[in-house]
């Protein structure tokens, strides 16, 4: 058997190489494949096999995916030209006869208008017409996107942001990557569709509460129109049109469309997910 992990080299992807390790899977039975192999070195020095791997390189997918059982394709990051590149990878599937494909989309991708769905939707489009036996593992809101932001929220004093008392149900990586890995390990996955999130949804005002709390200071939720966030973003250094798309999935989180009300992350990883508080205290406390 062969396991590749495509877009290996992101925090994503090497934690789902760390917990296939976790759970015994041999590592010579791990592809590990990224752009800059030079940080895999690590897992290379523990027998992961390591493979150079642009996903808009069709060459260098197809000797990636040479000889694969299955795999796990991480949605690329650059925004608007996603589509091709998972396509690039999707074809590749099919030509090597992966019994296995799985897609890390987003949370509720039936049903979402936000703009950052558009691509996963589109994705799940091509597998569902590529004959490839295929699994979604619709991946909610990172943990991360608001405690990497610690410190500048703290320098601050505030949390911007456009999603009122909308509510979000946001995990660590590590979990979402843990759910992935026991997804692959699986048998009879194909046909089946995971809407992952936390087990304790909360609202950005609650977030800047916990913060508040966590560092001993004040930190207030501001609540922007959806146009003045963007603006602050992009001032930032956001590009615009990302800077957009931030804002609107704010928009998204107002209207409920990052709630997940299932416990399929749970049940996956078999314990409870990171908590938003366990989240934010674990980032001051390495900051």
């Amino acid at each position: 058997m062969s396991i590749v992990i495509t877009g290996a080299t992101g925090q994503l992807g090497r934690h789902v190489v760390e917990a296939l390790l976790e759970r015994n899977v041999p590592a010579a039975e791990i592809v590990a494949a990224g752009r800059s192999i030079g940080k895999l070195a690590d897992f290379e020095a523990r027998g992961v096999q390591v493979r150079a791997m642009d996903y808009t390189d069709a060459a260098s997918v197809a000797k990636a995916l040479d000889g694969a059982t299955k795999v796990l394709l991480i949605s690329g990051s650059e925004v608007g030209q996603r589509v091709e590149q998972h396509r690039t990878v999707i074809d590749a599937a099919k030509a090597a006869g992966v019994e296995l494909l799985a897609y890390t989309s987003i949370a509720n991708a039936g049903t979402t208008g936000m703009k950052l769905a558009a691509e996963h939707q589109a994705t799940e489009d091509l597998l569902k017409d590529s004959g490839v036996p295929f699994v979604l593992l619709r991946n909610g809101w990172y943990l991360e996107n608001y405690t990497e932001q610690l410190q500048g929220t703290l320098a601050q004093g505030a949390l911007a942001g456009s999603a009122g008392e909308g509510k979000v149900s946001a995990a660590s990586r590590k979990d979402y990557a843990e759910a992935a890995a026991a997804v692959l390990v699986a048998e009879n996955q194909a046909g089946k569709v995971y809407e992952l999130g936390g087990d304790q949804a909360f609202t950005l005002p609650e977030l800047a509460r916990e913060i508040s709390t966590a560092a001993n200071t004040t930190v207030a939720y501001q609540d922007l129109p959806a146009s003045d966030y963007a603006g602050l973003l992009a001032g930032f250094g956001v590009p615009q049109p990302f800077a957009d798309i931030l804002a609107d999935s704010d928009l998204g989180i107002a209207r409920g469309d990052l709630i997940v009300s299932g416990s399929d992350l749970r049940q996956l990883i078999g314990r409870p997910t990171t908590s938003m508080p366990e989240a934010v205290r674990a980032a001051l406390a390495t900051a």
